[in-house]
């Protein structure tokens, strides 16, 4: 029974990335156009957010999202949801009211077509590479300095025991308090299950809820680097305790 739900996974994955490479190649000439210039950055994210929208739809995948009320669509925020599935980021442009960047992993500006979207928009990171690393995250305080939110996944990446979640890093906390930013967590309860990049045909993988969590907005104010840990550990536990709430850890 799992093999074959596997299968049918597998299947699933091949008809999404089918769809996504599509559309993808129907827009690129837009996407182009628009992502050499700054000006035009939000023009290409609204662009970004059309084209995941349609790719949900056609794969199946329903979005329920609790408390965007917490949000203030003209504020600036760092976003520090627990990392399950590539289908994260696709999920974010759905659940952020406003411009924002992503800090992703260097492997993701490899990828033809679509490392279009970190020559210049977003952020990608060589987690191996110390330089890179603090490169990274200047980065990340220029656009918070520039009044956009950005969004930093704690783990650094998709730990092999999802939903259970690894070690959170320092960085967003970091920042957030050197730049007096608040933090958002966002806590992804079935993202995995959405879309779990074991192998073609390993994992879990399929149409159905994506479901998220908004949590209020955590202040910096008067924080300091003394403070870095404990922020970390707080964002931590609003998380974990979202998930043990719902019995996945």
């Amino acid at each position: 029974m799992k093999k074959t739900k596997e299968i049918l996974g597998g299947i699933w994955k091949l008809y999404a990335a089918t769809w996504f490479t599509g559309l993808l190649l129907i827009l690129y000439p837009i996407y182009v156009v628009w992502l050499k210039q700054e000006k035009n950055f939000n023009k290409a994210m609204q662009l970004l957010k059309l084209h995941t929208r349609l790719l949900m739809v056609v794969t199946g995948i329903k979005l329920k999202v609790k408390n965007r009320h917490l949000l203030d669509k003209n504020a600036t925020y760092i976003y520090t949801p627990n990392h399950t599935s590539y289908a994260d980021i696709l999920i974010l442009y759905h659940i952020i009211p406003s411009y924002f960047v992503f800090l992703g992993k260097i492997e993701l500006k490899k990828i033809p077509l679509f490392n279009i979207f970190f020559k210049d928009m977003n952020i990608a990171v060589d987690r191996k590479s110390n330089a890179s690393g603090k490169a990274a995250l200047d980065r990340c305080s220029e656009e918070l300095d520039k009044g956009n939110s950005v969004v930093l996944f704690p783990e650094g990446t998709i730990p092999k025991s999802c939903p259970k979640m690894g070690s959170f890093k320092n960085g967003a906390f970091k920042l957030a308090i050197e730049k007096q930013v608040p933090i958002v967590p966002i806590t992804f309860l079935s993202n995995y299950r959405r879309l779990e990049m074991k192998g073609l045909f390993t994992g879990k993988a399929g149409p159905g809820m994506a479901k998220a969590i908004i949590h209020e907005p955590i202040s910096t104010k008067r924080l300091t680097e003394a403070d870095v840990d404990s922020l970390r550990d707080k964002v931590y536990a609003i998380i974990h305790q979202e998930l043990e709430k719902h019995h996945l850890v």
